[in-house]
């Protein structure tokens, strides 16, 4: 499984995924989720992934085939399209395409796959917006009301988003409230792990701002999933009922 979150506040968007993937407990490997699509001044889109490996990597691939090898594509790539909105039902379509297609070659097993994405981003002279892209194509929209979205393991790590994150929340402490979420979850399911991807993008910047991996050895991380256990332990104790 996986887990991936995505905050749209007022200064900006901040992504993070995780990389683990597991097929039972005795196969367990590590994947890229987070997909970054730059044009430095004109378009940033972001894609986030959860699900089955053979239809997100598909999915990716044919939409970074479009970005590519434009002149061979069959309409326009994400990069092409004139709205964030467009992005977000272009990479619907494509991966209910591909779940499709994958399906289809299960049928005789009777099994199936599914997958869901976040995308984010913008360009020039438009807005910021994140969708989170169901398996089927269809999507919603993060809002002022609810400024993040989440794909896979998401119960574990949505009391801290609820409780902490608003529009107006500063980028430092988003990145923050991403970290806490990912190290809550990580606590609470074996199928979420390190290394974990981070992006920051600026609200205008058209760029991604920062690009990081963290590693399962990261000091700051460390520090900051040992601090947030003991001020929890903390709070729990000084509360009288």
């Amino acid at each position: 499984m996986t887990y991936c979150v995505g905050l749209l506040v007022n200064e900006g968007m901040v992504l993070l995924s995780d990389t683990r993937t597991n097929a039972g407990l005795d196969n367990i490997a590590t994947y890229r989720k987070m997909f970054l699509f730059e044009d430095p001044g004109e378009r940033i889109v972001a894609i986030l992934t959860a699900g089955s490996l053979s239809v997100t990597q598909t999915t990716i691939a044919r939409l970074r085939e479009a970005v590519d090898h434009p002149d061979q594509a069959l309409g326009p790539s994400i990069m092409q399209v004139g709205t964030m909105l467009e992005v977000a039902e272009l990479v619907g379509n494509t991966l209910a395409s591909v779940r499709r297609d994958v399906d289809e070659k299960l049928s005789a097993m009777r099994q199936t796959a599914s997958a869901s994405m976040i995308v984010g981003g913008q360009r020039r002279g438009g807005a910021m917006r994140m969708f989170l892209i169901y398996p089927e194509g269809n999507f919603i929209e993060a809002t002022e009301d609810t400024p993040f979205l989440q794909i896979g393991e998401h119960k574990y790590g949505k009391p801290i988003l609820d409780r902490v994150v608003k529009p107006e929340t500063p980028i430092a402490d988003a990145r923050k409230a991403v970290f806490l979420s990912m190290d809550s979850t990580m606590r609470s399911n074996l199928s979420v792990g390190m290394p974990l991807d981070l992006a920051v993008i600026r609200r205008d910047a058209l760029r991604v701002d920062t690009r990081q991996r963290i590693e399962r050895d990261d000091p700051a991380f460390r520090a900051m999933s040992d601090a947030w256990s003991k001020a929890l332990r903390d709070a729990f104790t000084g509360i009288e009922i």
